[in-house]
C-alpha cells in the first residue's frame, strides 16, 4: 500500500506491528514477556518476532499463507502474533482441546501451509500430517539441538536462527489484508474461520488500551489460552502499552496464585468457571495476592453474586464484566463505570456484572426481528447487533455464512439482551438457549444466576427439558462445592424468593463431577440438554 499525501495529510497503514514497534522504541529495556523460567525485554522479544518473520520467509511462507499454532500459552505463541504478521502471513492459533478430527477439519479448510506445535502434541501432529499434504512445514517448539519429534522437519529455534532481525516496513503494509484467522469453538455448530485484518486488530488494541488505568504499573497475567477470544484480545494492547506480560501455560489455581505472588500481577481476564475455581481453591490465603487491581470476566455471563464474592475474596481488586465475540476481535463492551459514582455496593455489583456499554469505535443496539430498537426499559428482550472498527471482515471461504450474520453494516450476534436509558446492555441468553415454556420466554442465564447465588453451589447450568403440558421447562444441573450439602427441596425454597414461579426449574440434577466444558471454558449446554431430549431421561417434577 502506498503512502498518500493530500489535503488530509499523510496516510500511515494501521497494523498491530505498530504496537510492537512502540514497545521496542519506548520500553525496549523493560521486561516485556515472562514465559516459564524465561524472560525477555521488549527489545529482545521484538527481535525474536522479527527473526521469526525472516526465518519463515526463507522457508517459503508467502503473504496470505496460514501458519497455525498448536500450543499452550508460551512466548513462542506470543511471538507469532507479530512475527507471522510481519511476514505478511496469517497467524492461526488452534484450540488445543479440540478433537483430532476437528483439528484436521480446520487445518484442511484453512489450507494451512505450516504448523508450529509443542512437543506435547507430537503424536497428534504425526497423525494429522498423514492426511494433510498441503501443510508443507511442521515445526516443533524446541531449543537448538533438541531431537526432532513427530513430523517436524525443523525446530522453532532453528527458524529463529535462520531469520534476520529487520523492522517491518509499515508503509508497504496493506491494512485491509487479513492478519489473524480464528476458528470459533464450534459449541453451537461447525467452526467458522473468523478473518481479522491489520486495521481491525489495531483499532481493537486502541479501544482496549483506552480502558486501562495507569498502564505503566500493569503486570498482565495471560490466564486464558491465547486461542480463546478473551485471551488473544489483549496481547496487542498490552504490547502497545509496554505492560509486563506473564504467560500462564495451563490454568491451575495454585500455579496462578504463585505467578501473581512472584510477579505482583495486577490484571487478568477469566471466564466465570475460572473465577469460581480460584474462589473455591483451598488455602488461597497462603499466597500474597494483594497486587491484583482488576479482573475482567467474559466468555460467558457473569452475575452480581460472582462480582460480590470476588471483590470480597480479593480486596482491592475490581471485578468487571466485558463482552465480545470472536467476530468482534473480541471486546465490544465493558461494564466499567464512566459516569456518576454508584449509590451502593449492591448497585455497583449489579452494574459491573452487566454486559455494559460499547467501547470506543463500536456501536451496539438491541433490536427486534425487524431491526427496530426495542424499548430501553431494561425488560424488553431483543437481539444484540453491533458495528464498528472491531468487527470481522467475514468468515474465511464462507460468503454464505458471512451474509447470514451481517445485515447491512450490522453484525447479528445471536445474543438476546435488554438495555436501559443509559445504554447499558445486559445479555439474558443466547437465541438458541432461550427456554419457551407455555409461551413465556425464560432466560437460562437468569435462572443460573439465581441458582449460583446459593452459597453451596459451585457451578450450574440450566437447559430446556421436554414437558407434555408446557412444551419445555427449565432443568437445573448443579455441582456443589466440596463438602457442601444441598437437596432439591432446600434449593427450590431458596429460588422461590428470587424467581417467578414459571421460571423455577422443574427438574434438578445434582452432580459430583464438574460440568462438561468447551476448550474455552464454556459449559457445553447442548451436551447437557441432549440427555433430556434423547429419551434417556424425560422425568419432569412439579
Amino acid at each position: 500500500m502506498r503512502v498518500s499525501y493530500n489535503n488530509r495529510g499523510m496516510f500511515i497503514p494501521l497494523t498491530p506491528l505498530r504496537c510492537l514497534h512502540r514497545a521496542m522504541d519506548l520500553f525496549g529495556s523493560k521486561t516485556g514477556v515472562v514465559s516459564g523460567d524465561r524472560q525477555f525485554t521488549y527489545a529482545q522479544f521484538g527481535e525474536r518476532a522479527e527473526r521469526l518473520a525472516g526465518g519463515l520467509t526463507q522457508l517459503g511462507i508467502q503473504p496470505g499463507d496460514r501458519v497455525a499454532y498448536l500450543s499452550f500459552n508460551n512466548h513462542q505463541l506470543l511471538e507469532g502474533y507479530f512475527g507471522i504478521v510481519q511476514a505478511r502471513a496469517i497467524v492461526m492459533p488452534l484450540n488445543v482441546r479440540l478433537a483430532e478430527s476437528e483439528l484436521g477439519t480446520i487445518l484442511e479448510h484453512s489450507g494451512a501451509r505450516a504448523v508450529i506445535f509443542e512437543t506435547d502434541f507430537a503424536p497428534v501432529a504425526e497423525r494429522l500430517s498423514k492426511s494433510l499434504p498441503d501443510v508443507k512445514r511442521w515445526i516443533a517448539i524446541a531449543d537448538q539441538g533438541a531431537e526432532k519429534v513427530g513430523p517436524a522437519d525443523l525446530l522453532y529455534e532453528e527458524v529463529i536462527d535462520q531469520g534476520r532481525a529487520q523492522r517491518a516496513d509499515i508503509l508497504s503494509c496493506d491494512e485491509m489484508s487479513v492478519a489473524e484467522l480464528f476458528y470459533t469453538s464450534g459449541s453451537t455448530g461447525t467452526p467458522k474461520g473468523v478473518m481479522l485484518s491489520h486495521r481491525t486488530l489495531y483499532m481493537h488494541a486502541l479501544a482496549v488500551a483506552m480502558s486501562c488505568h495507569r498502564p505503566e504499573v500493569i503486570v498482565d497475567l495471560h490466564t486464558i489460552p491465547l486461542f480463546h477470544a478473551n485471551g488473544w484480545g489483549r496481547p496487542q494492547a498490552s504490547t502497545l502499552l509496554g505492560n509486563k506480560q506473564v504467560m500462564v501455560r495451563r490454568f491451575e489455581p495454585t500455579a496462578v496464585f504463585q505467578l501473581i505472588e512472584d510477579h505482583k500481577a495486577t490484571d487478568m481476564s477469566l471466564v466465570p468457571t475460572m473465577a469460581n475455581a480460584l474462589l473455591n481453591a483451598p488455602n488461597r490465603e497462603k499466597w500474597d495476592l494483594s497486587s491484583l487491581r482488576r479482573m475482567m470476566t467474559g466468555g460467558a455471563a457473569s452475575s452480581p453474586a460472582l462480582v460480590e464474592r470476588w471483590e470480597k475474596a480479593f480486596p482491592g481488586c475490581e471485578c468487571v464484566a466485558g463482552y465480545g465475540l470472536t467476530e468482534t476481535s473480541p471486546v465490544i463492551t465493558t461494564a466499567m463505570r464512566d459516569g456518576e459514582p454508584y449509590n451502593s455496593d449492591r448497585e455497583r455489583w449489579t452494574r459491573q456484572a452487566m454486559t455494559g456499554r460499547a467501547v470506543p469505535g463500536a456501536e451496539i443496539r438491541v433490536v427486534d426481528s425487524s431491526m427496530s430498537d426495542v424499548p430501553r426499559d431494561g425488560a424488553t428482550m431483543g437481539e444484540i447487533v453491533v458495528r464498528g472498527d472491531q468487527v470481522m471482515d467475514g468468515y474465511f471461504r464462507d460468503p454464505e455464512g458471512t451474509a447470514a450474520v451481517i445485515e447491512g453494516a450490522w453484525l447479528h450476534t445471536g445474543d438476546m439482551a435488554v438495555w436501559d436509558e443509559e445504554n447499558y446492555v445486559n445479555i439474558v441468553d443466547r437465541k438458541k438457549e432461550i427456554i419457551i415454556s407455555g409461551g413465556e420466554n425464560i432466560s437460562s442465564i437468569e435462572v443460573e444466576s439465581a441458582v449460583g447465588a446459593h452459597p453451596a453451589v459451585a457451578e450450574c447450568a440450566v437447559v430446556a427439558a421436554p414437558d407434555e403440558t408446557w412444551g419445555e421447562v427449565p432443568a437445573a444441573i448443579v455441582v456443589l462445592k466440596a463438602g457442601a450439602q444441598l437437596d432439591e427441596v432446600e434449593l427450590r425454597e431458596f429460588l422461590r424468593e428470587r424467581l417467578g414461579r414459571y421460571k423455577l426449574p422443574r427438574l434438578f440434577e445434582f452432580r459430583s463431577e464438574p460440568l462438561p466444558k468447551t476448550g474455552t471454558g464454556k459449559i457445553r449446554k447442548m451436551v447437557l440438554k441432549e440427555k433430556f431430549w434423547s429419551g434417556k431421561d424425560k422425568r419432569v417434577q412439579g
